[in-house]
């Protein structure tokens, strides 16, 4: 279990995501549902109204990459290993408790057997009697199947590599050298048959995975929702659709899907095959999908919502004094990503320029106003070191530059930022082309963006135009390297530092600066092929080195804070800070 206390650096004194998110925000205004609720002891309909974002790009499991599609994915499936409430209650957070990982489908812990030659063999038995939402069984080859798709380089899955450390992963996924190169000079790769994972089913009850080295974190990545199950037959009759259709949308978890009225609303029912259904608490969970701040907030205050994420920038300093709006831990940043292909960014001078040019203190204290603290790396407070009794990984790394915290320190920061525009041949901006910054529509994206133009321009004499899309043309854009410099973000998949870095390998599915360095790369692998605790956490530190001292691929703003609104008469709703939400058994009492 992750001990939330721990995050030192992320907790308000004295006390967001998909509002101000990593993957997420966006989407259309809409009409809450009219749906009824009530006392769900007194025998009536209990309809949990929530609000975390708009539109979802996907809600398949394994080709999903945001915050936002990995809680409602979560809710109607689930993995071997699973978060569930700890019973601990978050200090200062109400009606929210701690989550711990627990055995999901599988029955218990699996038995783990480190090999003679450090590769490592897990065993899960999985419960009895197991099911989809439309009564069939659900086996062990289930799970082989699904693994096996997101390893399947065809599937196209982002997070295909959380299970790179599964035997015959690379040869599947990135294929092996044939000695051929194709017209522009790349080796032609052949891959392997996804069938040679190393994960088996010997029988309907038991899965088998085969790694090549000890990962500390891998019953973390059995929770996560790539890894969740998937019907075959379902998703070979329509690869690209199933997820599209009530009847074609089978999961294995707590809830399933009943109504899905795009840029409007999700519906979920509880799952009457699922195995822990009787404790489960609300009938229905509706996802109203919104971005407008405002209009969320109105429908909050009108009793249409019963739990929010995103408020009005200018209404956030008034809801935490009235302690209306709670603020938890999230290990997360947000940042800036900057195209290192585009030829105005290619150069690692003009970056650093930019990132130093970023007044981080006055942008949470003005802007984003929820307790974030200002960047000085990647990898935020509250991500283990070696020692995971001992200081964090941010803590022993140290920072790359000095948080603006007063104007002198700024205007430090903005000098080095000249000069270093200067050195790249552009003195006081002079030949730079004309920036575009690219963000999804959000008013507090919004708010950044604004903020962010203003000092680029001040300090570096460019000139920056803003530009915002909807949330699913924003990351499609974003992936495919349609943009210039564009807002980001990301929320630790895990708690390691591993789950901020490899991001940044050659070709990686969330690799947005289109970012490419052999020596960064080493390290990575480096990191991976040991089960040394410190030389691991050595390695990666080698790598953010990289990232800052030499390369300065992104510009990193705070790192997060994770910000709610939960009517007095709901309870029971658990959390971790890798942000994810869970209100399956959310509890209501008459208001």
């Amino acid at each position: 279990m992750k001990n939330s206390k721990k995050l030192l650096s992320l907790t308000l004194a004295g006390a967001m995501s998909l509002g101000l998110l990593a993957g997420c925000s966006g989407g259309g205004s809409n009409t809450p549902a009219e749906t009824g609720s009530g006392s769900a002891s007194g025998g009536s309909t209990f309809d949990l109204r929530v609000s975390i974002a708009s539109e979802p790009a996907t809600i398949d499991p394994a080709k999903n990459s945001t915050v936002d599609g990995a809680i409602m994915v979560q809710h109607m499936f689930e993995g071997l290993m699973k978060w569930d409430n700890s019973g601990e209650p978050i200090d200062g957070a109400r009606g929210v408790y701690n989550a711990e990982l627990v055995p999901g489908q599988a029955a218990a812990e699996p038995e783990k057997v480190v090999n003679e030659d450090g590769t490592v063999t897990y065993t899960f038995t999985l419960r009895d009697d197991l099911k989809w939402s439309d009564g069939e069984p659900l086996t062990a080859n289930d799970f082989v199947y699904s693994w096996q798709r997101l390893a399947d380089p065809s599937t196209a899955a982002d997070y295909c590599y959380m299970i790179d450390m599964v035997k015959g992963y690379a040869e599947i996924n990135t294929g092996t050298p044939t000695g051929e190169k194709d017209e522009e000079g790349n080796d032609i790769m052949e891959h392997a048959d996804p069938s040679t994972l190393g994960v088996s089913a010997p029988d309907d009850h038991t899965f088998v995975v085969e790694l090549t080295y000890d990962c500390p974190y891998f019953l973390e990545v059995c929770a996560f929702p790539a890894t969740l199950p998937v019907r075959q037959d379902v998703v070979a009759a329509n690869p690209d659709g199933w997820t599209h259709e009530v009847d074609t949308y089978l999961s294995n978890g707590a809830y399933t899907l009943t109504e899905w009225s795009h840029n409007s609303r999700i519906v979920m029912a509880k799952n009457q095959h699922y195995y822990g259904v009787d404790e489960l608490g609300p009938d229905t969970i509706t996802f109203q999908l919104m971005d407008d701040g405002t209009a969320t907030l109105s429908a909050y205050n009108s009793g249409d919502l019963d739990y929010i994420q995103n408020v009005p920038v200018d209404e956030i300093p008034s809801l935490l004094a009235s302690g209306e709006l709670n603020i938890v831990d999230y290990i997360g940043t947000y940042y800036v990503s900057y195209n290192v292909e585009d030829p105005a960014f290619s150069d690692p001078r003009v970056r650093k320029a930019f990132t130093l040019a970023i007044n981080s203190k006055y942008i949470v204290d003005n802007v984003s106003q929820a307790g974030e603290v200002p960047a000085t790396g990647f990898v935020p407070a509250g991500v283990y070191d070696a020692d995971q009794a001992g200081d964090d990984f941010r803590t022993v790394g140290g920072d790359y530059w000095t948080a603006p915290l007063t104007d002198e320190q700024y205007q430090a920061n903005v000098a080095e930022a000249q000069q270093l525009m200067a050195d790249a041949g552009y003195p006081n901006g002079e030949g730079f082309p004309v920036v575009v910054y690219t963000y999804n529509n959000d008013p507090n994206h919004e708010a950044v963006a604004q903020a962010l133009q203003q000092q680029w321009q001040t300090a570096l004499g460019v000139t920056v135009t803003l530009e915002n899309a909807d949330w699913s043309v924003f990351l499609e854009d974003r992936k495919q390297g349609n943009y210039m410099v564009a807002r980001n973000g990301w929320i630790a998949d895990y708690n390691d530092p591993c789950s901020f870095l490899d991001m940044w390998y050659t070709d990686g599915g969330n690799n947005d600066a289109q970012y490419s360095n052999p020596e960064y790369d080493a390290m990575i692998d480096a990191a991976k092929a040991t089960s040394d605790p410190a030389e691991r956490m050595e390695y990666f530190h080698q790598a953010e080195d990289i990232l800052f001292n030499e390369d300065w691929v992104l510009g990193p703003i705070y790192f997060y804070t994770q910000k709610y609104m939960l009517k007095e008469n709901i309870d029971n709703i658990y959390y971790t800070p890798l942000g994810y939400f869970f209100f399956t058994h959310a509890t209501k009492t008459e208001a």
